[in-house]
């Protein structure tokens, strides 16, 4: 069986992909999964559409 990941969040709203048996690192809540490394980076180019910062897209638009 191939390794499972999970697809996490940090408070930047930016993804990453994270080793399913292990504990998250600090900051980082899981969004998908979990599942293959590809399902996974496919979650992330489905759902990641701005990859800038939350904090610089809220300057942004204010």
């Amino acid at each position: 069986m191939s390794e499972q990941y999970v697809v996490v969040v940090n408070d930047e709203e930016q993804y990453s992909i994270w080793p399913a048996h292990r504990d998250l690192p600090a900051g980082w809540t899981t969004r998908s999964g979990p599942a293959d490394r590809q399902s996974c980076l496919d979650y992330i180019g489905e759902h990641w559409v701005d990859m800038r910062p939350r904090s610089l897209r809220e300057r942004a638009a204010s």
